[in-house]
């Protein structure tokens, strides 16, 4: 099948619930004989929306929930979809844009990547809301969702799915890359020099913005905490952090994915508790919760990526370490991350540095891994997402 050049609209909420990302972008075919085959992108428009109170709150109350209801579900299920609609048609309005193909990740409300017992059977499942027909009723525009499930299928974790699009953007002869990427939860891409696809490493380093949000809206009612400001007046709570650090999850060996599941609300408030039981002081609890998510990606970095970087001669091409999602305006994290990952010979920067604002990469991913579905060609790296073989990814709906 012959690829095209395609505009196509990339829909991301993710795991911090705050609202929508759209990014478009003009997707062209890389040249069919170069191997790895890598399609070209240019960034056309991205914007931001924030989810109402209500819808915020709604969603958080089903992320990982104990007890809700069908029509709780089934309605927020519309609902998501319906945002998604008002947020694409804004920003094609904004832009002036013609969209010819969307690609939507919907909001993750349950994610279990490991196998368990269910109702006499074992398996792992998924589930990302947003009802993707309301998108392409309302628009006139073909979507492709449901990107998950199938790799997960054959063998994988259904999650990274944005390596692709690392890979694809920033994968360099001459210079190592790992992109990380800070939103509700952390996870990162470590792409050696010169690399093919199968080299790349990729997994969920652990909590990003998640338990930082969590404690700024306990302790302070904001949403989340703005340049890190809150955390800069704290001091970090050495014993706190220790115990958080010993959590077993650091201890998977990759591929491996987090989630709500295991640092969401009822992690972050025996987080707080922890912290109040060493300082009264709010800002110190700020503070730990940004060593936490600073600590655990180095840590994550140093176990995991170091020495397989290094093996393939990134020590002596150094080391971009190109930082994504809200966390990378969080000024008090940077700063964390920096000091604790440039004593390595990484140069930490931000994506806006290689042309790609930070809230913007997530959701040109899935714009990317739609063409790749519209062109039949596989989105997922078997590397990253631990899947036995590659496959096409996602549902069409067309109109």
């Amino acid at each position: 099948m012959r690829t095209k050049t395609m505009t196509v609209a990339g829909i991301m909420s993710g795991t911090s619930a705050d609202g929508i990302d759209v990014t478009v972008v003009r997707i062209a075919p890389g040249k069919q004989r170069s191997s790895p085959f890598r399609p070209g992108l240019t960034l056309l428009a991205h914007e931001g929306f924030a989810f109402p109170a209500v819808l915020r709150r709604a969603v958080l109350a089903a992320m990982n929930a104990a007890s809700t209801t069908t029509a709780e579900l089934a309605r927020l299920n519309w609902r998501l979809g319906i945002a998604y609609a008002e947020a694409l048609k804004a920003t094609i309005e904004r832009h002036k844009v013609k969209i010819e193909l969307v690609g939507c990740h919907g909001q993750t409300l349950y994610h279990q990547p490991r196998v368990v017992n269910y109702a006499g059977r074992r398996f792992a499942c998924t589930w990302q809301a947003g009802e993707a027909q309301v998108i392409a009723a309302r628009l006139g525009i073909p979507v492709v969702s449901n990107f998950r499930p199938l790799d997960m299928l054959v063998g994988g974790q259904g999650a990274p799915l944005v390596p692709l699009l690392d890979y694809v953007l920033f994968a360099d002869a001459r210079r190592g890359r790992v992109l990380q990427n800070i939103g509700g939860i952390a996870n990162l891409t470590a792409i050696p020099v010169s690399a093919a696809p199968d080299a790349v490493i990729a997994f969920d380093t652990g909590p990003g913005n998640m338990v930082m949000d969590a404690l700024a809206q306990q302790l302070f009612n904001k949403r989340y905490d703005r340049n890190g400001a809150f955390a800069a007046a704290g001091t970090v709570l050495a014993p706190v952090l220790a115990a958080a650090l010993r959590n077993a999850y650091y201890q998977l060996k990759p591929p491996r994915t987090a989630g709500r599941e295991q640092f969401g609300r009822e992690y972050s408030a025996k987080f707080l508790s922890a912290c109040q039981k060493h300082s009264k002081k709010p800002e110190d609890a700020m503070a730990t919760a940004a060593a936490l998510t600073a600590e655990s990606i180095t840590m994550s970095y140093k176990q995991f990526v170091l020495a397989k970087l290094k093996r393939r001669g990134m020590k002596s091409y150094g080391v971009d370490y190109i930082v994504s999602g809200g966390g990378a305006r969080n000024h008090t994290l940077m700063a964390m991350l920096a000091q604790r990952l440039e004593p390595m010979g990484c140069d930490l920067a931000v994506s806006e540095d290689f042309g790609l604002p930070a809230e913007a990469k997530e959701a040109a991913a899935f714009a990317l891994l739609a063409w790749q579905t519209w062109n039949h060609l596989p989105g997922n790296v078997p590397a990253a997402t631990g899947a036995n073989r590659p496959a096409i990814l996602g549902q069409v709906i067309y109109v």
